[in-house]
């Protein structure tokens, strides 16, 4: 959804189905792959509101461990989502800022988190219908 989409939304999305013979991979699940994980779209969310030392990032994203934090922005600075800047100073300086394509993708991370806290009582109780009807099937 752009910034200028002004139509109301009906029906399904017109997606051609990825992997199929007559459609080569479109690379959704190599992107999926990165932002798809919870890490990666946190971080991306933070840095949506700019620059970020290492331990600003670490404090502010609840329950991510420095290991954790270190493979997400390096994953994310290899996808060309995030720029390290190291300054040379002792000890050294580092901080991460989104890229161009980085802040392009804050956008799409809007419009799901959008779309989550609109669905979020449907899908509670989609949940608990389906818990109820299935009470034996421990999917939780």
């Amino acid at each position: 959804m752009s910034a200028r989409h002004t139509e109301v939304t009906v029906g399904a999305a017109d997606l051609d189905p990825c992997g199929k013979v007559d459609h080569p991979d479109c690379g959704i699940r190599d992107v999926l792959d990165r932002v798809g994980d919870k890490w990666s779209v946190l971080v991306v969310v933070e840095l949506a509101n700019g620059v970020r030392r290492f331990r600003e990032l670490q404090r502010a994203i609840d329950g991510i461990s420095q290991r954790m934090l270190t493979l997400t922005v390096r994953r994310l600075e290899r996808d060309g989502l995030v720029v390290r800047t190291v300054y040379p100073t002792v000890p050294a300086q580092v901080d991460y800022r989104l890229t161009e394509t980085g802040t392009s993708l804050t956008h799409l991370v809007k419009a799901l988190a959008d779309w989550s806290l609109d669905n979020r009582a449907t899908i509670a109780e989609a949940r608990q219908s389906y818990d109820t009807e299935h009470p034996d099937n421990d999917i939780r």
